[in-house]
Formats: C-alpha cells, sequence, structure tokens
C-alpha cells in the first residue's frame, strides 16, 4: 500500500477521497468497530465546500445540510451586536453549510466506499504508533476486538486519529493531555421553529456565558419545525477538577440551564431551546499547544491531531479538509514521498499555529465580550458602543486568519485540478 490513514473521521476520510480522486493507493484504519453518524452540528466554511465540491459532492452537501444566509452575534440581553451575511449570500462562489457532523461523516464514507470499494476501510483497529523504515512508514495497530497486533508497511502514513493522537503522542512524547482553561460546552439538538433568516447562525452572550445556535436541517414540510444544533457554555475555575472529554457522556441539563433561565428573547427561546431537547452531552472545551512539526520521516499529522483548537470561527472541520486537500496537492507536486509531507506542513502550519492562537480568545466572538465590557450588553444603539467600522473590521480580519476572506478566496486557484493525477 502507499498511504496508510489512521482514524476514519472527517479529516481521514477526506484525505482517502482525495488519494482515491488522484489514483494514490490507500488504506483506512479506524478504531470503531462500526461507523455511526456520532456528534451534532458542525459548520462547513466557503474555503472547505469549494473543496468537497470538486471531490464531487456538491448536491450531496445541499441534501443532508443548510446553506447559511447569516451569521450574528448578540448581547446576553438578546440585543444584537452585529450580523453579516455568509456563503454566496456574502459574495463568496461556494455556500457555508450546518450539518450534522455524522451525516456528513456518513457521507464520506459513503462516497469513499462507492468509489474504492469496502475493503479500503477495516475498522476495529486502533493506531498505537509508527516506525520509519528506508521503504516507509510502518504503522503499529491493536484490534479493539481481541487486542491482537499487526504492523502494516507503507511508502508513508498520515495520522487522522485525533485529539488524543497515537502518532501525535509518540512526535511529542512530553507533551501530556489536553489543556483545559475553564470552559464546558454543553451541546444538543432540539426540534424547533426557525429563527430569524431560518438560515442564521447566532452567538449569544459573553466570554463566560454565552450559546450558540444554528438549524441543520431544512423545514419539515408537515410541522414546519427544524431541527436546531445548539452548545451551552460556562466558564469555571480552570483549577476545578472536571470529567474528561468525551463526545458521548451525557448531561444534567439543570448543571447550567439557570445560568439562562432568563435568555427569553422575542426572536430565541433559550431556555425552550435547551429543555425541548431529548439528549444533552457535556464535553469540556480544550486545545493543544500548538507544535513545531507535523511530519516525522514518512509520516505526518493532519486535522484535530497536528491543530486541535477550540470550537470558535467554525473552523475545526473545515480545516481538516483543507489539510487533506493540500496533501493531495503535495502529493502532485512532489510525489508520494516524505517531501511532500513537509511542503504539506509547510504551508499550513503556520496558519493553523496562528488559528489556535487567535480562537483562546481573539477569535471572532471576542466583540461578545467587548460590548460586555463596554455597556454589560445592555443598549439602546449598538453605534454608541462599538463603530460599524470597528466591528467590521473585527469580522475580516479573523476571516484573513482562518483562510476565508471573500476576495482572496474567490482567487485562489483550483487546490486539485480536475483529472490530475499523481
Amino acid at each position: 500500500m502507499t498511504v496508510l490513514i489512521a482514524g476514519a473521521g472527517i479529516a481521514g476520510l477526506s484525505l482517502a477521497l482525495t488519494c482515491e480522486q488522484i489514483g494514490v493507493p490507500f488504506k483506512v484504519f479506524e478504531t470503531a468497530e462500526e461507523l455511526k453518524p456520532l456528534g451534532v452540528g458542525i459548520n462547513l466554511q466557503p474555503n472547505a465546500v469549494r473543496e468537497l465540491f470538486d471531490l464531487g459532492l456538491e448536491d450531496d452537501l445541499s441534501d443532508i445540510g443548510v446553506a447559511t444566509r447569516e451569521y450574528g452575534f448578540f448581547s446576553k440581553s438578546g440585543l444584537e451586536i452585529w450580523t453579516e451575511p455568509r456563503g454566496k449570500w456574502a459574495g463568496y462562489h461556494w455556500p457555508q453549510y450546518s450539518v450534522h457532523r455524522g451525516a456528513l461523516q456518513m457521507l464520506l464514507y459513503r462516497k469513499l466506499v462507492e468509489r474504492a470499494g469496502p475493503d479500503c476501510v477495516e475498522t476495529g483497529w486502533r493506531a498505537v504508533g509508527f516506525e520509519n523504515t528506508s521503504e516507509g512508514a510502518v504503522l503499529r495497530l491493536v484490534s479493539t476486538r481481541d487486542g491482537g497486533e499487526r504492523r502494516e508497511a507503507a511508502r508513508l502514513a498520515v495520522g487522522a486519529d485525533g485529539i488524543h493522537s497515537a502518532i501525535r503522542a509518540q512526535m511529542e512524547p512530553d507533551e501530556g493531555p489536553p489543556k483545559w482553561a475553564g470552559a464546558v460546552l454543553w451541546r444538543a439538538t432540539t426540534k424547533t421553529k426557525p429563527f430569524r433568516t431560518g438560515a442564521s447562525m447566532a452567538l449569544i452572550g459573553h466570554a463566560t456565558q454565552r450559546l450558540v445556535a444554528y438549524p441543520i436541517s431544512k423545514p419539515d414540510p408537515q410541522s414546519g419545525l427544524v431541527t436546531v444544533n445548539w452548545i451551552a457554555e460556562l466558564t469555571f475555575d480552570p483549577d476545578a477538577v472536571w470529567n474528561k472529554e468525551d463526545w458521548n457522556r451525557k448531561a444534567d441539563i439543570g448543571d447550567f440551564l439557570p445560568a439562562f433561565a432568563d435568555w427569553t428573547f422575542d426572536w430565541i427561546d433559550v431556555p425552550a431551546l435547551i429543555t425541548g431537547a431529548e439528549t444533552v452531552y457535556e464535553y469540556p472545551m480544550v486545545d493543544r499547544d500548538p507544535i513545531e512539526r507535523w511530519t516525522d520521516g514518512a509520516v505526518a499529522l493532519m486535522g484535530d491531531a497536528a491543530h486541535a483548537t477550540y470550537p470558535v470561527g467554525s473552523n475545526g472541520a473545515s480545516q481538516a479538509i483543507v489539510d487533506a486537500r493540500k496533501i493531495g496537492r503535495a502529493f502532485l507536486d512532489h510525489g508520494v514521498t516524505p517531501e511532500a509531507l513537509l511542503a504539506y506542513e509547510d504551508e499550513i502550519l503556520p496558519a493553523t499555529r496562528n488559528i489556535i492562537l487567535t480562537n483562546r480568545g481573539s477569535g471572532p466572538d471576542a466583540v461578545l465580550q467587548m460590548i460586555e465590557d463596554r455597556c454589560g450588553g445592555s443598549f439602546d444603539r449598538i453605534e454608541d458602543v462599538a463603530s460599524h467600522a470597528e466591528l467590521a473590521s473585527h469580522a475580516e480580519k479573523y476571516k484573513k486568519i482562518a483562510g476565508f476572506s471573500v476576495d482572496e478566496l474567490n482567487a485562489l486557484p483550483v487546490t486539485i485540478p480536475d483529472g490530475a493525477r499523481v
């Protein structure tokens, strides 16, 4: 095999589809014994959507996602601070999509199996380490069924094995666990009436107490209801003991609902949104410090294994997809070689370092705390608190850092030309 991929999440599957597109033999190993549509909502920025379109998934994304029309910040009193159009409504050549993470993962998996066959992904195998050899890379795997071990050799290996990556742990043995700064997230979906445009993404509150909400389904033809993904966030003492990150831990809404009890506004009812969820999941918000390298010989990191960041600015899944396409482009330019992995690292690592650090306090949502500090979240006219120019500048600054400034993205050449093969 030419390329081994550890992990069948959004990052690993995007890379596998890219390898299939450009004619690079590959194999994916996934820890889970069966791929299931886990998780809740995510957003795909236009820089990632354009790459998925180039993989032939345009119609499929329209079927499973909601084209986001509006992105807005609101004070803890529900007052509008700043809203802006998104996707094609903002002038991009591609939409922004809000979508269920599990639906996207299963779409990528289904398309991969259709194009490359069912044997391209092996489930029930956890990557636990790697070796570099004169011939390339060896991936060390352990069966989650019976604990059996195996070694797979290839020209290259890529760790797409998430925030707890064993590949990264071998490269950075002294790093330790992910970093927690005190914020805890509660995530769920609720069937409810659409708010604002019906395709709006809203961030409400301030740095230590906020809620994010956006629809991830089209209205039901009978009821008119949509599925709204929401994330409630509170900040605690970073020295407090909290549960280890685990997307599958069910939560007690009594732990956080009282903090949002009076957040009933004329455009969204937050307490009703929270109590209307069937199941709520709890997760401490963590990230990792940027590291100096993602490559070790014939092995590289991508996605959360390379650059786990706070879920700010709707950038995590988008960057994982961009990673995959940039690796594919590097294969076209340098062959399936360690030099290609270094070229990918040289291009993407500095940008994601900036994203990680920016998301720790200077991301697009920092405007919420700015308004809270200036007026306590109450105002008659936002212009009396912050000018339009100041708010617009703040929004554009993050787009440039994250790689989806409208004019710059629209002007970029295609990452992988149609029909290009290694």
